[in-house]
């Protein structure tokens, strides 16, 4: 008892000391560094706006809307992408689940991949209808636009 008590004192009294040897090196807080980056976006913002016009006929600010805009182009494009991945992921789990539930089909007998809603089933059932309710199955599913079945029956 003695001994836990002092290891647990002794473990506060390190992270104290290193907490304050992390500060004085000079790392700084996450709100720290989000204070230096809107300084320095203030002091970029001011400079853009005493520039005045520049050659094209173009300030400073007028650029910094269109690199703005492209970048928000670029980040919407890879929204886009991580959210069909997500999308892509919720469908596979659903097909996923919807095997499982039905006793007919074996969710480690059929593999499920799905790229941008197109859905390949690759695996083995034990009759041949049951290719047909793995596709049905696959195809009610919200999202799916195409199943490509490569199925094999085996006993």
């Amino acid at each position: 008892m003695k001994k836990g008590l002092f290891l647990l004192l002794l473990g506060a009294v390190l992270g104290v000391i290193g907490w304050r040897y992390y500060q004085r090196a000079g790392n700084s807080t996450v709100g720290q560094r989000l204070d230096q980056a809107a300084d320095k976006a203030r002091a970029v913002a001011t400079e853009a706006k005493q520039a005045g016009p520049v050659e094209g006929g173009k300030n400073t600010s007028e650029k910094i809307q269109e690199e703005l805009a492209e970048t928000g182009k670029k980040l919407r494009s890879e929204a886009r992408t991580v959210g069909e991945l997500a999308d892509d992921a919720r469908i596979v789990a659903i097909i996923k689940g919807k095997y499982m539930v039905d006793s007919n089909l074996s969710v480690l007998a059929i593999s499920v991949d799905c790229r941008a809603g197109e859905v390949k089933l690759t695996g083995s059932v034990t009759a041949e209808e049951y290719i047909g309710r793995a596709v049905n199955l696959a195809r009610q599913t919200h999202g799916v636009r195409n199943v490509i079945p490569l199925l094999v029956v085996k006993n």
